[in-house]
Formats: structure tokens, sequence, C-alpha cells
């Protein structure tokens, strides 16, 4: 189980990696995190709105490397184009949970009721077990699994961090967006 803490936070920096969506270019990042004793958190893949890139999220283990360094590896690999380090405070976070639940007829109802509290989805159904998906925060995701171990958890399945930086709020970037101008 996944827990969140100050410590946690601490030690775990993202990084938002935009690479060549080509063959083996996955392998030769987590390959360089090997070579190096860099230690990886969590991380996920998938191309982008533009089929030429892929998005690697990283969670560094910052404890096992200084996060300058790995940036630095990183960016000798030829086929990375961009690496942005976020800031927890400056991003929007966000992971999916696929879990089986042990849940008979008499703690069904109370598994269901934890379900919607978190905004969950029931995708699957037997009569003694619910498949949840749940997508959202990470330390909200870690609140639901310790809230359901004592049903039972007979599967479970997270993606890993994916992450973007949160948008600018100044009026000029809301302009650009809506097409519009100012007026005085």
């Amino acid at each position: 189980m996944m827990t969140t803490n100050a410590h946690t936070a601490a030690r775990h920096h993202l990084l938002s990696v935009l690479v060549e969506n080509k063959a083996g270019v996955l392998s030769r990042v987590t390959n360089l995190f090997s070579r190096r004793g860099f230690n990886i958190f969590s991380l996920a893949v998938a191309p982008t709105n533009d089929e030429r890139f892929s998005r690697i999220t990283i969670c560094v283990d910052v404890e096992s490397a200084p996060l300058e360094q790995v940036i630095k590896q990183l960016d000798k690999l030829v086929n990375i184009v961009e690496i942005d380090e976020l800031d927890p405070a400056d991003a929007i976070e966000a992971e999916l949970m696929l879990v089986t639940l042990m849940a008979d007829p008499e703690s069904r109802s109370q598994v269901i009721q934890l379900v919607d509290v978190f905004d969950g989805r029931i995708v699957d159904v037997s009569p003694t077990s619910l498949t949840v998906m749940l997508a959202g925060m990470p330390p909200d995701l870690d609140h639901f699994e310790e809230l359901v171990a004592p049903y039972g958890i007979a599967g479970l399945q997270r993606t890993g961090r994916e992450a973007l930086r949160k948008l600018g709020r100044s009026q000029d970037r809301l302009q650009v967006i809506t097409g519009t101008t100012a007026t005085s």
C-alpha cells in the first residue's frame, strides 16, 4: 500500500518528459535509471495528441540521486524533446486505480457507499466481489485503499502518477483560449 506523508512528498519529484514516439525510447530511459542507480517511484507513459510524441511522467526518488543529475542524464538521450520538472504546487496530478474488493451481500452496500463517496465506478460484479475504477489525486486513492482494505482486496493495479503543469490564470491566457480581445 502506498502512503503519502510529508516525508514522501519531499523525497519524490515529478518529471514530465516529452519524447519522440519511437521504438526503444522507453527502454533507453528506464535503462538510464537502472545504470545510474536512480530509483523510480512510478512511471507512466502514453502518446500525446501529436502522434510523433509521447509523454513519460516519472516520479523520481531524489534520495537515490540528486534531481539535477537525473535531469542532466536524461537530457543526454537522443530522443528526449523536453524535460519539465513539475513542482507539486504548480501541477495537476492524477492516477487511475482498478481494484477488486471482496463484497459479500452483508458488506456490499457499505463498499458501494465508499465507492460513491470517492466518485468511483463499479465496472464488474460477481456474487462475492466488485471491481472498482477510481481516478483522482494519488493521496485520495491511498485513502480509499486504506478504507476498503478491511473488506478484502483481491487485486489492485494503479497506473502511476500522470501530471501536467497547471494553467496560468492570467487574463491574457484566457483571451488566447477564447479568441477574445481585451476592451477597456
